[in-house]
């Protein structure tokens, strides 16, 4: 009736987690790496890594440089942003600083002051610098 049978429980560690979510009305200081996606509606200040996509809310606010594959910006943003692929600027969205881009996509109601810089090339290698001189 009773056995005694053990149960092996596998846990993998490698596996993507899902998105990290700074909430609102939290305010980090100092830079944050990550390898997942991202996303911010609180404030950051300091510089946001992430080898994913990169989300800034509507409430959201970044005073720094932005680095990642993807990133969708609703709100606020004092610094560079390099984007390898698509940065889309949202909303009511006030970016201040240049932008390095694969591609871009600017809603009519977006506000941007800075220089663009569009292509592959371009991303590639300013990511391989900064991302140096971050480490």
């Amino acid at each position: 009736m009773f056995t005694n049978k053990k149960q092996t429980f596998e846990m993998n560690v490698e596996k993507p987690t899902g998105t990290t979510i700074i909430g609102a009305g939290t305010t980090l200081k100092g830079d944050i790496t990550s390898n997942e996606d991202l996303r911010i509606d609180g404030s950051i200040i300091g510089n946001v890594n992430s080898n994913a996509k990169i989300v800034i809310g509507t409430n959201g606010s970044v005073e720094g440089d932005i680095f990642g594959n993807n990133a969708d910006v609703i709100g606020k943003v004092s610094g560079n942003i390099r984007i390898k692929e698509l940065l889309q600027l949202r909303g009511d969205c006030v970016v201040n600083g240049n932008i390095f881009a694969g591609k871009l996509q600017v809603e009519p109601s977006a506000t941007f002051n800075g220089q663009c810089h569009m292509g592959a090339n371009v991303v590639d290698i300013k990511n391989s610098e900064l991302a140096q001189a971050i480490r």
